[in-house]
């Protein structure tokens, strides 16, 4: 059926109203971070700075120490997209591929796990982390991260094995290849884009979360970046605005970056794993 054309330009003005939503805050975020006192204190602020500079992004690096804290993110978001993938693959494999009840159960169960509140996850997280004694530690955020990320890992990586024929590995055994030389010459290279944007994904939640590392982070030095832009608020709940909106900014600046790179790979993801059979 044709849309009219009435119909055509409703759907494309909600479209537009709902970007302007979703690009305001971050419009706001950076017009504030290059706005000086004056203009933050104004009671007519615009969108646009009179006079742009520089001092809030040289007072946000020197009150806080963004750069070992970013450092901080990384190691944690990055480790904890790697051991997701490698512990995920497999998982996904065998579930995809294995149509068992124990497999389906298995993986419904992992999925609905992440339905879970946070609320509910830091009390055993926080005793078995201090049974291990990796409390206040980046190695012990890494793993809570892991274990987060898994179950959205899964889901998207079988919906990418299920994309792969298996008549593929048929024919690849048929000619003489092992399981494993079908599933590193045949199957891998196939999954390859599904593996890399999983693992994005994984990094861009890593990076921005927030409530487990400031509950399982004490120490300073040990603090992730999202953790750290809350110094940038007193004792009284006043905002230090400025420097705040710049380091805000440039926190977001790498997820951003990373989601756009990958955004079409994780939507044909979730097709993937909707209408596969």
């Amino acid at each position: 059926m044709r849309t009219s054309r009435p119909a055509r330009i409703g759907q494309y003005t909600a479209l537009l109203a709902y970007l302007v939503f979703l690009a305001f805050p971050f419009l706001w975020l950076l017009s504030t971070a290059f706005k000086p006192p004056r203009e933050l204190g104004s009671l007519h602020p615009t969108w646009i700075p009179e006079d742009p500079t520089l001092d809030n992004f040289r007072q946000a690096f020197d009150e806080q120490p963004l750069l070992h804290a970013a450092l901080n993110s990384l190691i944690a978001a990055l480790g904890a997209a790697v051991i997701a993938v490698l512990i995920a693959t497999p998982m996904a494999y065998v579930a995809a591929r294995r149509r068992t009840r124990l497999a389906k159960a298995v993986t419904g169960w992992v999925v609905v796990s992440q339905a879970f509140p946070f609320v509910l996850l830091i009390i055993p997280l926080f005793l078995v982390l201090k049974n291990l004694r990796l409390i206040n530690s980046v190695p012990g955020l890494v793993l809570v991260y892991v274990v987060w990320a898994l179950p959205f890992a899964l889901w998207m990586l079988a919906g990418y094995v299920r994309a792969v024929p298996p008549e593929l590995e048929e024919a690849a055994a048929v000619d003489g290849a092992g399981r494993v030389r079908t599933l590193v010459s045949v199957t891998a290279p196939l999954l390859a884009p599904g593996i890399v944007a999983t693992g994005l994904f994984a990094f861009i939640t890593a990076w921005n979360e927030f409530f487990f590392a400031l509950v399982l982070l004490k120490t300073p030095q040990k603090q992730t970046l999202p953790v750290v832009l809350t110094h940038f608020i007193g004792a009284e709940g006043v905002a230090d605005l400025g420097p705040l909106a710049a380091a805000a900014f440039l926190a977001t600046l790498p997820s951003l970056v990373v989601f756009a790179l990958i955004q079409r790979r994780i939507t044909g993801g979730m097709l993937t794993g909707a209408v596969k059979s």
